[in-house]
This record gives C-alpha cells, structure tokens and sequence, in this order.
C-alpha cells in the first residue's frame, strides 16, 4: 500500500515507495512487538491465540510461550528484563527477556484493594518507573477473560523505580490505551480508543501530570469492530508521533499537524522500532507482522542505548 503525504514533511521519515514487507502471518490478532538488540530478535503477542511469539531472520517464527495469560503491550527495562501487560491475570509482570515465562514476577495487578482492569501498554521512564494503561479489553470475550470490573474506571498508572504502590496519573479516559514519552521526557502522550484521539501531558516531578489537551483528533471513528483504530503508539527520535489508525500507520509533527499515514494492508494494532540502527518499524497487524524501513530512528529508551 501506498504512503499517503499531508506534508512534504513525511518524506524526511520515509520513502514515498517504500516497502512494506511481511515477515510472518497466519496468526489470530498480532499485538506488542519489543526488540531484543542482543538477541536480534523479536516478541510479539497474540492475545486471542493466548500465545507469545519470536520472530528472527535466520529462524521465522516460534512460540515462546503457551498460554501466555494473553499478554499484550510489551518492553524491556534498562537491565534487559522482559516486561508484560496481562489480560487473563490483570497485572503488569516482569521475566526474563526470553519471553518464555521463567523469572515471572508480579509488578503490579490491584489499585485501592481492587484488582486492576487489564493492564495494556507500557513505557519505561529513564528513571525506571514504568507507566502503563489500564482499559477493560481484557475483560472482553476473547482479548482476555470475561469477568465483572472490580474499578469504575480506566486510568493511567506508575509503578516507581524499584517496585511498590501504585500511583493513578490521570482517570478521565474511556479506553486509556497506547503511550509514550517525548524525546525529553517532558510530555507524556496517552491515546483513547473510543474517543479516538490522542491527549498530551506535562510530566512534572514523580510524572505528575498537568495541562492535559488534544494533541490530535478523528483518528478512525473507535469502533471496535471496524478496526483501524488508535491504539499503538511510539515517538522518533525527532519528536513526531507514530500512532495506529485507519488505513495504517499515522504519523504527526511534534506540533500535532499530520503528516501523513504509511499504508498497512491489514489493520494495524501496535508498532515498535527494531533493528541494529532502530530504523525499522515493526507492525503487528491483526494476522500478520509486518515491517518498513524508515529514513529516522526511533527514540532511545533506557533499553535502546
């Protein structure tokens, strides 16, 4: 599919005729890719399938784990370890990088005495605490186990460096779901699928978060059935926002203007950058991993550098 300009500006990030290349399909619904630069590797969810699997050049694919208590969002902290959101289990875990499962602990799973909806993303600050969304999917046929929410409400968490209780950022969202810093740190972006927008945030000190606004609208209509739906959501090493959405991969400035969308044949639920120089954008995409190259990096998190 084509890569669609709003802006000659898209071009700097991406070639008008790029390649989007499959590297693997026939899987149920594609989520949370992470890549293991030691390993030349990399993880991805299927949450359906309640399988986690690896891709790698000279080996394809093939499970690390099964069941995987329908993992979805993943990454990795600064000392390489393996970090999962959890649908079936409510709860944020951390195991080797492997993805097999062994060294599994629990990070984080109730707020107040109740246990949380079904964590979903994640991002790690370089400080080391980890922040993640917390939408109801996983309590959905399917995406995780059917079962009555203890909360009534979706939020956004942090886990501080080092481990302990759990501090609610932000609760005013209806499907809280894809996250991630600004280059600086200085802005938190929070996505919301039903409302299919993207909200930014000033993080002050222990990521407080203050002058919540829009950052970009009308991305799809956040109908669940549909798909193409905001959801996914990484920052380049610039400062423009890559986001899933209708069509593929849409991409905005750092001032919110957009600059276009690289087209994805299928419906696209998450993305991460990969590859020995960060340039490559992984995209899971309901049965399919696909992957393209792109002219920029991604931002270095704390496992990146």
């Amino acid at each position: 599919m084509a890569v669609r300009a709003e802006s000659t500006e898209l071009h700097e990030l991406v070639d008008a005729n790029v390649e989007v290349e499959q590297i693997g399909t026939g899987f149920t619904f594609t989520e949370g890719p992470i890549w293991n630069q030691g390993g030349q590797f990399l993880l991805f969810s299927d949450m359906p399938g309640d399988t986690r699997r690896r891709w790698d050049e000279q080996g394809g694919v093939r499970e690390v784990a099964k069941p995987s208590n329908k993992g979805n969002g993943m990454t990795l902290d600064a000392q390489g370890r393996l970090l999962v959101c959890e649908h079936s289990t409510s709860s944020v875990v951390r195991m080797d990088p492997d993805g097999t499962g062994s060294g599994r602990e629990v990070l984080a799973s109730h707020y107040g005495g109740k246990e949380l909806n079904s964590p979903n993303d994640i991002v790690v600050h370089s400080s080391g605490a980890i922040c993640f969304s917390d939408p109801t999917y996983g309590r959905m046929p399917g995406f995780g186990v059917e079962r009555e929410q203890d909360l009534d409400f979706q939020g956004v968490y942090r886990i501080p460096p080092g481990g302990g209780e759990l501090t609610l950022l932000v609760d005013d969202f209806v499907q809280p779901n894809g996250l991630c810093f600004s280059p600086d740190e200085s802005l938190l972006y929070v996505n919301d699928t039903d409302r299919a927008h993207i909200r930014v945030f000033d993080v002050g000190a222990n990521h407080t978060l203050s002058n919540g606004r829009v950052f970009a609208e009308a991305i799809g209509d956040g109908d669940l059935a549909k798909g193409g739906l905001v959801d996914g959501m990484k920052v380049d090493e610039q400062g423009d926002v890559y986001v899933t959405g209708p069509d593929g991969v849409w991409v905005f400035g750092p001032d919110g203007g957009q600059l276009g969308v690289i087209g994805v044949p299928e419906s696209v639920g998450n993305i991460n950058w990969g590859d020995e120089d960060w340039k490559s954008l992984y995209i899971p995409s309901s049965t399919s991993i696909y992957r393209v190259r792109l002219k920029v990096a991604g931002n270095r998190l704390g496992y990146m550098n």
